[in-house]
């Protein structure tokens, strides 16, 4: 059989099994062993990959960063970070038009600072924000949608889970990444906010104006943020300056923000195993799916399909942006039905060579790999941000959530066109930062 078919059949196998509910990760590493063997024709050459694709992942030192970060943000939530940084932000914008959905966007934004996951910090903050804006008859829905999207913001401001993968996966430096995130991710979050302005403009009773508060209040609730900027500072101000590397970085915030659990008297032997047990639970997540992936990777590549893809669209008599177009309309329609996270692992073997041979610079592709991934956790119907905020209130349903969130794609799809279309956005910061 033809390498490259047989390349295209194990695509469409591994989709089918995750559909009829296999896991991706084991979907992956089976279709990558069966697809290796029968490129190969040599079963005991196939069978290595399962001596050395899991110790090589487990043991690689690049991948400690994974752990090391979820602890950090773990231990941050656990000692009450999340709550002085939302009082903060609430006191300052909630007297805006849509100022607690205001509020709740900077607050994702910031709590990004701390950590990069976009599922806590839709949990988080809408513990947090869902009551508050309930006492001012805000939409449930419209303040379900707010939360959902500005959690979205963990996966641009550093430390963030989407660069690190892509970081790993691509052999990119994830200190550039994380400084490529920072402009897009500011940019973003005025969006958003934008966004959620002119909703409430045009349609007020979505969101009533919140309470006033002296200046002197709002100054002293400005206390609020000094741990999270605190520790952001140390951590990835340590890293940009070259005084540790990131896996370094994850491990000094990790450390410090158990510290301060401990020092807010926060921590008990109770939820120092949750934490612990959370962090274990993601990571072993997160580890799986990269073993599936690098077995999957090591089938695509010895079929020669990347190369042969990247060879084809080079002949293609089209502007290498219309490429980008095409992929970036194709990975809305994967995040539609599929995790975004699991559908990058899938593609980035297949189209980072593709990017690579027109000439375009893989810390901006990976900015805008990961404005995608963002896309898919608000996008419906399967996105998982939208899951998460639906049980944030027992009144809320998910096509409320559905109609609210529109206005706050549009600005997402209008930002990362212009990242598309605008590179330096990207790339200026972590030039600057590393001297090229």
């Amino acid at each position: 059989m033809d390498l490259t078919t047989l390349a295209l059949i194990g695509i469409v196998a591994m989709i089918v099994l995750v559909f009829m509910g296999m896991n991706l990760g084991v979907a992956m590493f089976l279709v990558g062993f069966v697809g290796y063997y029968l490129a190969t024709g040599n079963i005991m050459k196939s069978m290595q990959l399962f001596q050395t694709v899991p110790f090589s992942t487990a043991s690689g030192y690049t991948l400690a960063v994974i752990p090391l970060f979820i602890v950090m943000g773990e231990f941050a939530l656990q000692s009450g970070m999340s709550k002085g940084l939302y009082d903060a932000c609430e006191r300052w914008l909630g007297k805006l038009p849509g100022g607690l959905c205001l509020a709740t966007i900077v607050s994702c934004g910031l709590f990004g600072a701390i950590c990069g996951s976009s599922s806590a910090a839709v949990a988080t903050m809408g513990k947090l924000s869902i009551p508050e804006k309930r006492k001012y008859n805000y939409d449930i829905g419209f303040s379900a949608a707010t939360v959902a999207t500005g959690g979205t913001l963990s996966w641009l401001i550093p430390p963030s889970t989407g660069f690190i993968l892509y970081g790993i996966t691509a052999s990119v430096s994830v200190g550039r990444l994380f400084a490529a995130g920072i402009i897009p991710g500011v940019l973003l979050m005025l969006a958003y906010m934008l966004a959620a302005i002119i909703v409430c403009k045009r349609n007020p009773s979505l969101a009533a104006r919140g309470q006033s508060y002296p200046l002197k209040e709002r100054l002293r609730s400005l206390l609020g943020l000094i741990p999270i900027v605190a520790l952001f500072g140390i951590v990835i101000g340590g890293m940009f300056s070259g005084i540790f590397s990131s896996s370094e970085a994850a491990a000094i915030g990790a450390f410090i923000s158990v510290i301060y659990a401990l020092v807010r008297r926060r921590l008990t032997f109770k939820s120092f195993i949750d934490r612990m047990a959370s962090t274990l639970k993601s990571t072993l997540m997160i580890f799986q799916l990269m073993m599936g992936a690098y077995v999957f990777g090591y089938f695509l590549t010895i079929t020669h399909l990347p190369q042969n893809l990247a060879a084809s669209i080079a002949a293609m008599n089209v502007h290498r942006l219309v490429v980008i177009g095409l992929m970036f309309v194709l990975y809305i329609l994967i995040g539609m039905f599929m995790d975004t996270l699991s559908a990058v692992l899938i593609t980035i073997p297949i189209f980072y060579p593709i990017v690579i041979n027109l000439g375009f610079d893989p810390v901006w592709f990976g900015v805008v790999i990961v404005l995608v991934m963002v896309l898919g956790t608000i996008t419906p119907p399967i996105g998982i941000n939208l899951f998460i905020a639906v049980t944030l209130d027992k009144e809320l349903d998910l096509m409320s959530i559905y109609k609210n969130v529109v206005p706050y794609c549009v600005a997402l799809v209008i930002v990362t066109l212009i990242v598309i279309f605008f590179p330096q956005l990207s790339v200026w910061l972590p030039n600057l930062i590393y001297n090229a």
